[in-house]
């Protein structure tokens, strides 16, 4: 079989997942694989260290590049539609924001395109705007859609009733470095860790906290990432014990941030996946989660996760009092460490298995 993985944007998870399909995908016996990906990519040395065939290509990296970078998407379109005239299927790691004015040049072409949809819906809170028409304009180009949780196939089965899906886990996405050692004595150290939004309860967590704290006075909570945590959640920075680092975190930061950290924390309202949730367990990180969504599916009580029994703060600081139990942490992190989590070689035969069949069918 013969994949092109199609990639254009610079950073972030959709970037990781896309090296960790590459980086797996590349050593298959059977599978030629060439590379489409952004010269402006955080990740291109590890794209080009895959040692595939590769065709860097020019996009963005502000608003005004964007912009003026409308004017190249028939050319680029182009010559995708070329590099991919060898391939059996293009597969798209992640949206991206031309993607749906190129991939419809795929289907006109005759390639069959294969999309990963991270997301089926808006998240509550997010710019939504033509957010329908380019997920049509996706959809409709495609042959078959790759999703990481039953809570994004249930959406797309609504959206696009007649397109076949493949369904994939989501593994760790970066290197799994052992969990830093505590110091004696030390309270719980929690960790909030990605960029901020609306429907991820930053203020949720600010009143679970508050709760939390008052009956164990040393823990401490770090909140990490792009954004005003602060606009979503006033008063969050004023409650004793909490450290916000409105920051971006590079790839090879992010496991020794979450290996300093006794337990993560997911406060979220919605959710399709989590990428920091199986970074987390595969490390042997605890982690507490909203029952939402794709979470629900990711953290797994007798796995390392705990689950809030609702929505709201008073379950979710019940939650963190369970954590806080003598052992529960200890016992918590072998439990993570014994499953495991999802691996790539497991999660990408489950990806060729489900593309095998929307290709001879062609």
């Amino acid at each position: 079989m013969r994949i092109l993985l199609w990639y254009w944007g610079r950073r972030g998870g959709g970037a990781q997942f896309s090296l960790g399909l590459a980086r797996e995908l590349a050593g298959r016996p059977g599978i030629g694989l060439s590379l489409s990906v952004s010269a402006q990519g955080e990740l291109v040395d590890g794209f080009r260290a895959v040692g595939a065939p590769i065709d860097m290509v020019k996009t963005y990296r502000d608003l005004r590049g964007f912009a003026t970078g409308l004017l190249r998407v028939p050319a680029l379109a182009r010559r995708l539609v070329d590099q991919a005239r060898g391939a059996d299927v293009v597969l798209s790691g992640m949206t991206h924001t031309w993607t749906p004015l190129v991939a419809p040049a795929l289907a006109r072409a005759g390639i069959p395109f294969v999309p990963v949809v991270h997301d089926a819906a808006p998240h509550p809170g997010d710019p939504a705007f033509a957010w329908g028409w380019r997920l049509r304009r996706e959809l409709g180009a495609a042959r078959a859609a790759v999703v990481l949780s039953d809570a994004v196939a249930a959406t797309l089965a609504r959206e696009a009733p007649a397109l076949p899906v493949i369904r994939m886990a989501l593994p760790a996405l970066v290197q799994r470095p052992a969990p830093g050692e505590r110091q004696p004595g030390a309270g719980l150290r929690l960790l909030f860790f990605g960029r901020f939004r609306a429907y991820k309860g930053l203020d949720l967590l600010r009143d679970a906290f508050r709760l939390f704290r008052a009956a164990h006075p040393a823990a401490t909570l770090r909140v990490v990432g792009e954004g005003d945590a602060e606009g979503l959640a006033p008063g969050l920075s004023a409650i004793p014990g909490v450290t916000i680092e409105p920051r971006w975190v590079a790839e090879d930061a992010i496991g020794p941030l979450l290996a300093e950290a006794d337990a993560v924390v997911l406060p979220y309202r919605e959710a399709s996946q989590s990428g920091v949730a199986p970074q987390a367990l595969a490390m042997g990180i605890p982690v507490v989660a909203t029952p939402v969504g794709g979470l629900a599916e990711q953290v797994r009580e007798g796995q390392g996760g705990l689950l809030a029994a609702a929505i709201s703060a008073e379950a979710f600081a019940e939650a963190l009092e369970r954590l806080a139990q003598p052992g529960a942490r200890q016992r918590l992190g072998q439990e993570a460490r014994q499953a495991g989590g999802p691996d790539w070689r497991t999660e990408v035969d489950r990806l060729l298995a489900g593309l095998r069949p929307v290709l001879s069918a062609r």
